[in-house]
């Protein structure tokens, strides 16, 4: 198949993409990675009139490190922030869910951003962001502004971001010490999107009890779904903690509904399942983080 027919623009500058964006409006759509364009304008589930490309926006290509967390460019792709051992080791979850996206070729062009502002409800990225407290930077001809995770989705593959506006990065918070995580999903095939997915997050305090114990789902609502599990297990060392409690707790409070790859009833089994899972390799994380964050008595004296 086929795109219909557009124009092509490919701006050398931010100030000229931004330009073209706010001139073409509703128009206009942003062409960076294309792994999710490319096949809606082929199947003509999408038809703008003018395709902005912004691969020649080198500023964008990058992934910055710094005591705040990770920083992540409109351009760069999915492969190199998988593979930036800097940002793996500020954030793991970065690595742990980009590992499950799709298939290695599609990872190679496509871009984490580009995942993010696309908003598909099954997609990896987008959960991971909603886990974190992450956000968005947008920038238009107008202005600049920071959009928080909790506020970007608001809908099946809808965002807030208005016609005239780009994605030029996506700020992912470091946890807080002595938290690990683990992502976990079920697919029909390696590389399909997840029939249920759960990414989790758990934090130990000083005397190795949890603190806090969260978990993101996909495919399971039109957005990202995070939900607090803490009230299931807080205060417990991990050997100890009832993590099937908490699981039957995130089954309770999620509402998946049926579609072609499963039913309603599988999803919220699979939740339970997977959220128990999940929680559990995230505490395992944690005890060895706060492991290796202490020195050796031994080797202290």
């Amino acid at each position: 198949m086929k795109p219909p027919p557009f124009h092509y623009h490919a701006p050398t500058t931010l100030a000229d993409a931004l330009t073209v964006l706010g001139e073409t409006g509703p128009h206009g759509k942003i062409l960076a990675g294309g792994q999710s364009l490319i096949p809606l304008l082929n199947m003509r589930l999408a038809a703008p009139a003018h395709l902005i490309d912004i691969n020649r926006l080198a500023e964008l290509d990058r992934v910055d490190v710094d005591d705040g967390g990770v920083r992540v460019g409109a351009l760069a792709r999915h492969a190199r922030v998988e593979a930036d051992r800097s940002a793996a080791e500020a954030i793991p979850l970065l690595r742990q869910g980009l590992r499950l996206v799709a298939h290695p070729v599609i990872r190679n062009r496509g871009t984490t951003v580009g995942s993010l502002v696309h908003a598909d409800p099954s997609a990896e990225m987008p959960a991971v962001l909603a886990l974190l407290g992450g956000s968005l930077d947008l920038v238009s001809a107008s202005g600049r502004r920071t959009v928080a995770a909790a506020d970007l989705y608001v809908g099946p593959l809808e965002s807030c971001l208005r016609a005239d506006e780009l994605a030029v990065c996506a700020r992912f918070p470091r946890p807080a010490p002595g938290t690990g995580t683990a992502f976990v999903e079920i697919a029909r095939r390696r590389g399909d999107y997840a029939v249920c997915g759960v990414a989790a997050l758990v934090t130990l305090d000083d005397d190795l009890r949890v603190a806090a114990a969260r978990a993101a789902y996909l495919s399971m609502a039109p957005v990202p779904h995070v939900l607090d599990l803490i009230e299931a297990v807080a205060g417990r060392p991990p050997d100890t903690a009832d993590f099937a409690a908490a699981g039957r707790l995130a089954r309770g409070r999620l509402d998946p509904e049926d579609d072609i790859h499963a039913t309603a009833e599988y999803r919220a089994h699979l939740a339970e399942v997977l959220t128990a899972r999940a929680l559990r390799e995230a505490a395992e994380a944690a005890v060895g983080a706060l492991g290796a964050s202490r020195p050796d008595p031994e080797r202290a004296t």
